[in-house]
């Protein structure tokens, strides 16, 4: 029973917490910081931002994948697909752009090096799929 009352009392004010905010009330705190301060006036529109933004970057990552793809073509075996010297290339030019533009370095550096995988991955499958096609000549 009192391990029932403390759960409670932890889990209570968790969930107060985890209710969705208003998308069309005013800020709770704090100043504008985007656009010289002209936006956001509510959290819809911010949204309304950020949607605008993850579909131009779905767009470039779906170029960059395209270039991946024929990265692959230029490597001898599924074995040159992994280049950690490259990777981290990638990565700290990333977070130094990332901390000249305003951005988290540390942001940036958790998304590339989450997309890089992904990345890794996708090229492996490219191999994989050109091995299946009989298309393999690192295999001869």
């Amino acid at each position: 029973m009192r391990l029932a009352v403390v759960l409670l009392t932890i889990l209570i004010p968790a969930v107060a917490w985890a209710e969705e905010p208003a998308t069309n009330a005013p800020a709770l705190w704090g100043s504008p910081t985007v656009d010289n301060g002209a936006c956001c006036k509510t959290l819809g529109e911010v949204r309304s931002n950020i949607d605008r933004l993850d579909r131009e970057i779905v767009r470039l990552m779906a170029e960059r994948g395209r270039y991946v793809h024929e990265a692959a073509r230029f490597k001898a075996n599924p074995a040159q697909v992994e280049a950690p010297e490259r990777a981290e290339a990638v990565v700290k030019k990333a977070m130094a752009l990332a901390e000249a533009d305003g951005l988290s370095p540390k942001v940036a550096e958790a998304a590339y090096r989450a997309m890089i995988r992904a990345f890794i991955d996708y090229e492996q499958g490219v191999f994989a799929a050109a091995a299946a096609r009989g298309d393999a000549p690192w295999k001869k």
